[in-house]
């Protein structure tokens, strides 16, 4: 009996052992004390700048009558069709352009690569200044755009941002222009990473020109424009640089997007709660998008 309490009273002191050694790993000493001061700071980063906004903005946009005035209000349910329109348009019209732009981008020459440098240009310009200039380049008024029609064809141009579909058309046409270059960068890097010996191969059974992408090039490339495109996705529903600096939400909010319908409610109505749970009403797609892009990146290093 005696013997047997010894042992037992001796396992919690073991299992701290064990679970002491488990949180070293292999390191000892300062090395230990070393890794723990430069872990804490990230945690603390990520606690105070990652985990404490979601879990706050989960528990304002907790109530269910939040939800009821907001699918009540006629500006979300204009704002719900935008977003579907923006997402449908602005991202696979982009990735299809970036697709074909990356093979033309693959040209030998140095004229190809200066053109290269031209093209990336408007993605490299800050967002904010591009934006406010399209603006100002659809002012109804004196705007660059109108100016040069009634010039060339003496035609006075329409109010642009003050019709709904056309201040949209606007915004979409601006995102596509803004992002098209990065999305070409990443998938002319993929073009770049397929093997000579599979080019030389396929030019060699005839498989070139549109044969040749149709078989060879978009099936390699195939999950890295999945991949990007739910990232675009993604980014794009966060996304309210666009619609907040060319149209303003407006004629009348009637351009709004959810990211920007979220701040709308949260500043200029002064309802915070009402903002948290429009952003929050994007979780539903916005949860699948996730567990699918983590799906194909389990996959991604199978296949280009």
């Amino acid at each position: 009996m005696d013997s047997a309490s010894v042992v037992d009273v001796g396992r919690p002191a073991i299992r701290r052992r064990t679970l002491s050694r488990s949180l070293r790993g292999g390191l000892k000493g300062g090395e230990y004390t070393w890794a723990v001061a430069f872990v804490v700071p990230y945690i603390a980063v990520f606690l105070a700048f990652v985990a404490y906004p979601v879990v706050y903005g989960l528990w304002m946009g907790s109530e269910a009558s939040l939800y009821r005035e907001l699918f009540a209000d006629p500006i979300y349910q204009s704002t719900v069709v935008n977003t579907v329109l923006y997402l449908a348009l602005g991202v696979n019209v982009k990735m299809f352009l970036a697709l074909l732009l990356s093979g033309f981008f693959m040209r030998p020459g140095r004229w190809m690569k200066v053109l290269l440098l031209i093209f990336v240009l408007p993605w490299a310009v800050p967002q904010i200044s591009t934006f406010i200039s399209i603006h100002w380049m659809l002012n109804g008024e004196w705007g660059f755009l109108n100016n040069v029609l009634y010039t060339l064809f003496h035609v006075e141009g329409p109010s642009w941002l003050n019709d709904r579909w056309s201040a949209l058309g606007a915004v979409i046409v601006s995102h596509i222009w803004k992002w098209t270059p990065f999305w070409t960068l990443i998938l002319l890097a993929g073009r770049m990473a397929i093997p000579l010996e599979i080019r030389d191969t396929a030019q060699v059974d005839g498989a070139t020109g549109l044969r040749g992408f149709v078989y060879i090039t978009f099936p390699l490339l195939a999950n890295l424009y999945l991949i990007c495109t739910l990232l675009s996705t993604i980014f794009l529903l966060g996304d309210f640089n666009a619609v907040t600096f060319v149209s303003g939400g407006g004629p009348a909010n009637s351009t709004h997007v959810l990211a920007t319908l979220g701040i709308r409610n949260a500043f200029e109505i002064a309802h915070p709660r009402l903002g948290v749970a429009a952003v929050m009403s994007a979780l539903p797609l916005v949860i699948p998008l996730v567990i699918v892009l983590m799906r194909k990146l389990r996959t991604a290093e199978v296949q280009l």
